[in-house]
């Protein structure tokens, strides 16, 4: 469904533009129908770009992005509408997606126009409600509301259900969960989970490595720019190994990634490895490039 073959982004930089930065190099990766694939990295390693790039946010520098076998990049007028029609991205911060001064459902009736002028009031009340409640809510209670009015969970689900108005293919969920509370994440992570099983394409972007090992069927390791490991997520297994994170693992380091995956850098037990389950970081747990910690851990 969704193809990326060699995808890099690089900006210009620095005093008129002298330095060339490389956000993004030579990333591959696809999702199918019916997949989670998360794209995991830690802050600035590029994969929100990656995310900006395939809903044509952001242009791509080389490479190639393709949509049922179409360059994304040549999409324009009613094909790149089409295209929108099937695919959508949801964002990290909901409350930046709403206008405080327009009630909250207005994200839902932007896309009448474009997309359902044929539907009349009737109709497409129903099709709005149909969409809320498919993302578990109660249309009496978030419609006609202000977002002041309503909690990051239910306005994130709204934006999922705008998402759904458009019987989209595949979704990029941008960090959608890090601003919300330990209650509503699991809603959410639920929601993701039904919409999988409804046959949507799924493209998971997280900072969690845990996390995005427990809701997909794929992983990729983003570091610096680059897919550093890629390969079906593990399994919750009890008892993975330090050289080869989760037993009967068939992930595989891309190459030259020998300092992939993080170092243990000693401790009292031996190192949980790539599939740890949701927890803390030991804190002798360090990442590439960084010096190990000490003192109190903190959440990877």
């Amino acid at each position: 469904m969704l193809r990326l073959e060699r995808v890099s982004k690089s900006y210009r930089v620095g005093t008129f533009g002298g330095r060339e930065l490389v956000a993004v190099r030579d990333v591959s990766l696809q999702v199918r129908p019916g997949e989670v694939v998360s794209l995991i990295g830690e802050s600035g390693s590029g994969k929100s770009t990656i995310g900006r790039m395939i809903l044509r946010l952001t242009s791509v520098t080389s490479g190639t992005i393709s949509f049922e076998g179409s360059d994304v990049a040549a999409f324009k007028g009613d094909r790149l509408r089409a295209y929108y029609a099937d695919v959508q991205g949801v964002f990290q911060d909901p409350f930046s997606c709403y206008n405080p001064i327009f009630k909250a459902d207005r994200v839902l009736e932007l896309l009448r126009e474009p997309y359902f002028a044929g539907l009349d009031g009737r109709q497409w009340r129903a099709r709005v409600e149909g969409s809320l409640e498919a993302v578990r809510l109660d249309p009496g209670q978030v419609l006609g509301k202000y977002p002041h009015q309503l909690s990051g969970g239910q306005l994130q689900r709204m934006l999922v259900a705008r998402a759904l108005l458009l019987d989209i293919r595949l979704l990029v969920a941008d960090e959608v969960i890090s601003m919300l509370d330990a209650s509503t994440r699991v809603d959410v992570l639920n929601l993701l989970g039904d919409l999988k099983a409804r046959g949507l394409g799924i493209l998971f972007i997280t900072h969690d490595l845990s996390l995005g090992n427990y809701l997909s069927d794929t992983a990729v390791i983003l570091h610096r720019g680059e897919v550093v490991e890629s390969g079906p997520a593990c399994p919750r297994a009890p008892s993975p190994t330090p050289s080869t994170g989760c037993p009967g693992s068939r992930s595989r380091p891309a190459s030259g990634s020998s300092s992939w995956p993080p170092r243990w850098a000693g401790g009292p037990t031996a190192p949980p490895g790539r599939c740890r389950p949701p927890g803390p970081a030991p804190s002798a747990w360090s990442w590439p490039g960084r010096p190990a910690r000490s003192g109190s851990s903190r959440s990877s």
